[in-house]
Order: structure tokens, then C-alpha cells, then sequence
């Protein structure tokens, strides 16, 4: 299973990094950071009756696809990604910093955050609180929690962490079970997000979000994440009281990126708001 080979080589790669003086340094990047910006905020203020909030992946590759783009082989601007996800609409981005499986890097993360004003998802497996340090002072406003890929005490202790540092938190199920998980044992969690990927197979199946949708109670911030490719299944998440659609491989992959975002958005081609 490609969750479990992630996750022992993420284990493998943070012991590497907690071997080194790695911590005070980044102890030291934080405390002359900016506070960050408030990610589940900026969904909930950006939400329309036409569309759910758009977090916009910065996104080069995936262990089923490989690179996204022939072109990234010799080019990934990353910042010219973030730039264009901002100029047309984009409440909020994804930036992917895992390096060996998708080929990221936490510099694309900080550089962004220097040039785009919007509150920015840390996209990581986090297994070790070293990697919350390193959202933090690499100007993440979001960290994301994968309950498949965490231990129901290392749940509620990271998810304690990174408040700690204020980071928010989008806790990331898969099914009832999962979700019914969270809800117990994170009863203050804000964000949930419904990954439409199954993590065995990689194939996607929007119905996952709109089925687990209807079992979580009003006052939580609902994200579908992976599938969305056309108006069509935007309007579907509409209808099932979606807060917020997670996008990367549609934008990235698409011939013109800003079309598309409108096209998701449900923006006449003639604006650009």
C-alpha cells in the first residue's frame, strides 16, 4: 500500500533530521515569523451560494502519475503557479513538501508565502512533531492530519501541537469509520476534509464526500478533497453543503489554468472575480 511505503520512509527521513542541531534552528526561524494567517477563516469567508471556497494546489508530481506536466522535468514554477491560483480566485493553497514521493520541497512552501498573500496548507504526512516546527517556520497556516496514517493518541496529541503553534488543522478521513474517529476524539476539530482517493487503489469517487457529508454536524468546516474535475462535480458538492474543495491535479494538468479555476468556480469567462 503506497500510504504505508510513504510512511516508512517519512519515519526514516525524520530520524535523519532530529540527529542534527535541526531543531533550535528552527525553533529560532519561528520566532521571527509573521503569526500566521487564519486558513479556516479565509474558507469560511470566502464560500458562495455557486461555489464552494477553493483551496489550489501547488502540485509537481504523485507516486501514481509521476510528474503532472512533461514540462516540470526542466521547469516547476511553483511561483507562478501560486501567483495565477491567487489572481483568479483562489481563498487559500495546497503546497505539497514531501520530496520523495511527489516531488516537493518545504522552499516552495516559504518562497510562496513570500510572494502570495494567501493562507497556505503545509501538504506533508506528518508523523513527528519536528515537522510541525518545520510548518511553522516555513510559513505554513495549515497543517494537514491523515487519521489513516496516525495512532488515535498521536491524533489528538498533534492535533493539540500544532494549535500549540498556531497553526489550524484539516483532519483528513476516508470513510465512516474514520470520521466517526474524529468526531469522538476531536470534538473541536474545525476542519474536516473528505479525501475522495481511495489510498489502496489511488482511483478517486466523489460519492465518498457526498456520503460522509451528511454524518457531520453543522458548525464544521466540510473539504472534499481529490476529484474534482469539472463544474459538474463542483455542483455536487454545492448541493451536499460542501465548505471548501481541495484541487491540484485538474488546475495543474489543465491547458489554461485560469479558465479552469473559473470554470470550477462557476465565473462567467468575461469576469474575473
Amino acid at each position: 500500500m503506497i500510504l504505508s511505503r510513504i510512511l516508512d520512509h517519512k519515519k526514516a527521513e525524520l530520524r535523519r533530521k532530529r540527529s542534527r542541531g535541526y531543531l533550535s534552528e528552527l525553533k529560532s526561524k519561528i520566532h521571527d515569523a509573521p503569526a500566521p494567517l487564519g486558513f479556516a477563516i479565509a474558507l469560511e469567508a470566502t464560500r458562495t451560494g455557486s461555489s464552494p471556497s477553493l483551496i489550489a494546489e501547488v502540485k509537481k508530481a504523485s507516486p501514481s502519475l509521476g510528474l503532472l506536466r512533461p514540462e516540470f522535468a526542466d521547469r516547476f514554477d511553483y511561483l507562478e503557479i501560486a501567483k495565477t491560483y491567487h489572481a483568479h480566485g483562489a481563498s487559500a493553497l495546497s503546497v505539497l513538501t514531501d520530496k520523495d514521493f511527489f516531488q516537493g520541497s518545504l522552499d516552495y512552501l516559504r518562497e510562496i508565502k513570500r510572494s502570495v498573500p494567501l493562507p497556505a496548507l503545509n501538504k506533508e504526512f506528518m508523523v513527528d512533531e519536528v515537522q510541525f516546527y518545520e510548518a511553522r517556520a516555513y510559513g505554513a497556516d495549515a497543517v494537514l492530519l491523515i487519521v489513516a496514517a496516525l495512532e488515535r493518541q498521536q491524533l489528538i496529541d498533534f492535533y493539540a501541537f500544532a494549535r500549540g503553534l498556531g497553526l489550524d488543522v484539516l483532519v483528513e478521513t476516508h470513510h465512516e469509520r474514520e470520521l466517526d474517529r474524529v468526531l469522538e476524539w476531536l470534538p473541536d476539530a474545525r476542519l474536516i476534509g473528505i479525501n475522495n482517493r481511495d489510498l489502496k487503489t489511488f482511483t478517486t469517487d466523489l460519492g465518498v464526500t457526498l456520503r460522509l457529508a451528511k454524518r457531520i454536524p453543522a458548525g464544521k468546516l466540510i473539504v472534499s478533497e481529490s476529484g474534482i474535475r469539472q463544474r459538474a462535480d463542483v455542483m455536487q458538492l454545492v448541493e451536499a453543503g460542501i465548505h471548501a474543495m481541495l484541487v491540484g491535479e485538474s488546475l495543474i494538468r489543465a491547458e489554461d489554468m485560469s479558465a479552469k479555476i473559473r470554470e470550477l468556480r462557476g465565473v462567467p469567462v468575461s469576469s474575473h472575480a
